[in-house]
């Protein structure tokens, strides 16, 4: 007898909120302690925090305010740990940071109805969510980003990874938020070039969906470059709710498919940061990534002379370099690896997004590796530097 196979469907409702405000730990803000008693309103609920020790570095009192703010909502919040891990890329590269935080979270017996919040860049709380997720099948996190990259970009959205095998995000999971909590005063003390790196997701987005947008940000890009606080926070702002409604309405939040729009400029940022043993920034090297595909679009017909010398302008006058910094057959030949690696990362056919005008995007299957190679020294000669 030939059993039929069974089959079923069933959809999930994922819901998070992304919060706005600032000194998060201030006795005087109760937004923490409203969004935790949102899911548990009459129970005290155990709270594990990892910070980077990045923002430990440029506030040193932090970890004395979150205890003193768990004391204030004793009835709510219950301080259990708090983690210090090293942020940048580099806390994605090491496992043992994985590690100790699913041990942390079994030693102060973290449940699923627990919460562990993370405090830092993208690269920690990338790293802190995918822990999270595995342990227990997934636990509660909250995420307080603290650079304009992980407020606009990096915690917005659904995923969570780990470097491996010299290919960043190899290891990761799909696993929302309970919710996101940006604090502008962290924005405060960043670097310069930490400022200004988080703006290349804004202008990713605003190139491949929003003219408008891009136009905002060409008449506030002094601005930026500047510190203009209300410059920046509209910026975030604005960039944050089109990546959340590109993961709600686009269709494939957890990238089934073969076309990922959001990557624009990424195949080489990707590699281009693995290459410089992330010394650069995500950010930064997002921008170059972005300048890369620009210039090839142009190269491509895709585009005039004058929309990528229009977009190139905004994005020096924000502060960016957008040169390629490779040197030689050798180098070119490993950074076009990037788009082989980029298709084995997603899967199915080759696709990269690239875009036919301002706010306009396209997807191609196929790259010509010569005029790839002719993008990246026309692109050099730009930025006065020339590549063998």
């Amino acid at each position: 007898m030939q059993l039929k196979p069974i089959e079923q469907s069933f959809a999930v409702n994922f819901k998070y909120s992304l919060h706005f405000t600032n000194e998060v730990f201030e006795s005087n803000n109760s937004l923490l302690a409203e969004v935790i008693k949102s899911y548990k309103p009459k129970e005290q609920v155990k709270l594990l925090f990892v910070v980077d020790d990045g923002v430990l570095k440029k506030r040193p009192k932090l970890i004395e305010s979150i205890r003193n703010y768990c004391l204030l909502h004793g009835s709510q919040l219950q301080f259990t740990e708090c983690l210090v891990i090293a942020g940048g890329e580099i806390a994605k590269n090491n496992y043992d940071n994985v590690d100790k935080i699913i041990s942390a979270i079994n030693n102060n017996a973290i449940c699923r109805h627990s919460f562990v919040i993370v405090i830092g860049g993208g690269a920690v709380i990338d790293m802190c969510g995918y822990a999270a997720s595995v342990a227990h099948r997934g636990v509660k996190l909250i995420r307080i980003p603290t650079t304009v990259l992980s407020q606009n970009d990096a915690a917005i959205g659904v995923k969570n990874g780990i470097n491996a095998y010299n290919k960043k995000n190899f290891i990761g999971t799909f696993a929302p938020p309970y919710a996101i909590i940006n604090d502008s005063e962290f924005l405060t003390s960043l670097e310069q070039r930490d400022w200004i790196a988080g703006v290349a997701e804004a202008i990713k987005v605003a190139l491949i969906k929003d003219e408008f947008f891009f136009n905002t940000i060409k008449e506030n890009a002094i601005k930026l470059k500047e510190r203009n606080m209300g410059a920046m926070l509209n910026t975030i702002y604005r960039c944050a709710e089109m990546h959340m409604e590109h993961i709600a309405k686009g269709g494939d939040p957890f990238e089934s498919g073969s076309s990922r729009p959001l990557d624009f400029g990424h195949w080489s940022a990707h590699k281009l940061e693995q290459m410089s043993n992330y010394s650069l920034r995500h950010g930064e090297a997002v921008a170059k990534g972005i300048a890369l595909d620009l210039t090839y679009s142009q190269l491509a017909g895709f585009i005039s002379v004058e929309i990528l010398d229009e977009i190139l302008e905004v994005m020096l006058d924000v502060g960016f370099d957008l040169s390629i910094p490779i040197s030689g057959h050798k180098e070119m030949q490993e950074l076009l690896k990037g788009i082989q690696e980029f298709r084995e990362h997603l899967g199915g056919e080759l696709t990269i997004t690239l875009i036919n005008g301002i706010g306009q995007k396209m997807d191609v299957h196929q790259i010509d590796m010569e005029l790839m190679k002719n993008a990246v020294n026309s692109l050099n000669n730009k930025c006065k530097i020339n590549v063998a």
